[in-house]
């Protein structure tokens, strides 16, 4: 992707992910032209090309660094929101060894949940 931003891998089928960008995008303004985003619907060569399982791509959010390493889940979130400075709280928030699982559990079964409705799971 692009060297100088991070890349965000979202399903772009999915209504919730469409709106959580376009929150994003606003809370982040000028800081987020430091991120590009794919979606990764029909891109299951592409996600594979690059490392990513496409059924995780669907459970999980991945992000891919400046320097083109990919994170998942939390980290991702945690990456992306680092990113902007209205969100860094909430992505230290997010890393807490307390919140953390926590949060895990309760990102999987939204997920989960959103993908049976959807017919993947």
């Amino acid at each position: 992707m692009n060297e100088n931003k991070i890349t965000v891998y979202y399903d772009g089928a999915c209504p919730i992910c469409r709106r959580d960008r376009q929150h994003y995008e606003k809370l982040a303004g000028k800081a987020g032209e430091q991120v590009c985003w794919f979606d990764i619907t029909g891109q299951e060569e592409r996600l594979r090309e690059l490392g990513i399982d496409p059924r995780k791509a669907l459970t999980e959010l991945h992000v891919s660094d400046e320097q083109g390493r990919v994170v998942s889940e939390l980290d991702a979130y945690i990456l992306l929101m680092s990113k902007v400075p209205l969100l860094k709280p909430v992505a230290w928030l997010i890393g807490l060894p307390l919140i953390r699982p926590l949060l895990a559990r309760i990102y999987h079964r939204q997920v989960n949940r959103r993908l049976r409705k959807r017919g993947l799971l």
